[in-house]
């Protein structure tokens, strides 16, 4: 009787122990993490540089705990600009799968402002190990696996400029004729104006991509600059229905600031970078890869639009180029307005077509270049979906829509996706993250 009684509770054990081994691979908590995330993001109304920094970092952590129980993915130790790797787990049982969601979110939560939404968002996620027959003693070690990386990984955040940057002396305008100004409704101050000094991932240096010169200032009717911005007056004023539905799918603003009589209020969006990690997430999903194979998707994505906000910044406030908006209000049509509302940052280059364009090329590598897909990002928005034949189609798209949108010229868009690939291939050539087979 002893021995059968021994037995039913040995074979007890074994299927819960099966239960949640079963789990391990499950990127639902992956997905779930990246898509709260993004929502606090969006209400913390961060820009989209500063929303990359947190987006990479998170990721970095849940990807190199990922690592230690594959044998197919590499760790991206030295690889990455001064990162020397996370520390091994202990002996003790732990799930790589719960351990790496908990570091994404110690990253995470030190990174935004709402740091109680972001413990929300995290034990509703515990909630979900718990519910899949995780034992109290594989959790508990999960945990301090996850917060001994995260704890590592944050030493190593803090050390990319990020914090010098807070402390420098707030941007001064050059009152030149032909350079970047405030643009209504907001005349709101530069975003990000030290940004180049940021550290990157991959690249070497912040002008490693820097691109072609955009054309000289010119208020002359046969320039190349004043064929360019009436190019954009123009366009923004036959736009047809599918100009216009591409312009406002691809708007992508954080802040768009509503103006009603004497009140004034914001309208909160995604970032651009925000909305290519959602894309990452629903190419995941089409080919069911698991947990890992999610991670590096995202990661991979995230390291890209991360060093493209750098390269594009860094030209941006080189050239300190003046916007559509303000040079054909001056030379044009005073009463002209674009379809989107101007971002407070010089115009050149564009900095969805850089960021879009480095995203795509990674995510092509990934997941082929014909992969269809419907881009459902911006239904919270209000927007429908739309579908796509590639991710280079849909880089393409992003990058026109800042002309239909009447917040770019020309070269800042075609020499901005130059800039992005030149990004994307070098992360690829320089960043491996698979083994060769």
């Amino acid at each position: 009787m002893k021995r059968y009684l021994f037995l039913f509770i040995f074979s007890i054990a074994i299927n819960a122990n099966a239960q949640w081994h079963k789990s391990e691979n499950d990127p639902l908590p992956l997905h779930r993490s990246q898509k709260a995330l993004s929502d606090i993001i969006v209400s913390d109304i961060f820009s989209p540089p500063v929303a990359s920094r947190i987006f990479v970092y998170a990721n970095i952590a849940a990807y190199e705990i990922q690592v230690k129980n594959s044998k197919q993915f590499l760790s991206l130790k030295g690889q990455l600009n001064g990162f020397k790797g996370i520390p091994d787990p202990d002996q003790k049982q732990i799930s790589y799968s719960l351990a790496a969601t908990y570091a994404y979110w110690q990253i995470g939560k030190r990174l935004v402002f709402a740091e109680q939404v972001a413990l929300d968002s995290l034990n509703s996620i515990l909630s979900w190990y718990k519910a899949k027959g995780y034992p109290d003693t594989v959790v508990q070690n999960s945990v301090l696996y996850g917060k001994k990386v995260s704890d590592s990984v944050l030493k190593w955040v803090d050390q990319d400029q990020y914090k010098e940057t807070r402390k420098l002396r707030r941007y001064s305008l050059v009152k030149k004729e032909g350079n970047w100004a405030p643009t209504p409704p907001g005349y709101m101050a530069a975003v990000e104006p030290y940004w180049n000094r940021i550290r990157p991932l991959a690249m070497k240096t912040a002008d490693q991509f820097k691109p072609a010169a955009p054309p000289p200032y010119s208020k002359d009717k046969n320039s190349a600059f004043y064929i360019n911005a009436n190019e954009v007056y123009t366009a923004g004023k036959k736009l047809d229905e599918k100009q216009l539905d591409i312009a406002k799918f691809w708007d992508c603003n954080p802040f768009f600031l509503n103006l009603n009589g004497h009140m004034n209020y914001a309208t909160k969006k995604i970032s651009p970078g925000a909305h290519w990690i959602s894309i990452a997430g629903i190419a995941s999903r089409l080919k069911n890869f698991n947990y890992i194979q999610s991670s590096s998707a995202y990661t991979s994505t995230c390291i890209a639009l991360f060093d493209a906000f750098i390269s594009c910044w860094d030209e941006k406030y080189r050239s300190n180029y003046i916007r559509p908006e303000t040079f054909i209000n001056a030379n044009i049509d005073e009463n002209w307005r674009p379809i989107l509302q101007t971002p407070p940052f010089p115009e050149y280059p564009s900095g969805h077509s850089v960021a879009s364009t480095a995203a795509a090329y990674v995510l092509t590598e990934i997941f082929g270049d014909n992969f269809k897909y419907q881009d459902n990002t911006e239904i919270d928005y209000g927007l429908p979906v739309r579908g796509f034949t590639s991710f280079n189609q849909a880089a393409n798209e992003a990058a026109i829509s800042r002309l239909y949108g009447g917040i770019h010229y020309r070269p800042a868009i075609e020499n901005g996706q130059v800039q992005g690939r030149n990004i994307g291939a070098y992360q690829l050539k320089n960043i491996k993250m698979k083994k060769d087979k």
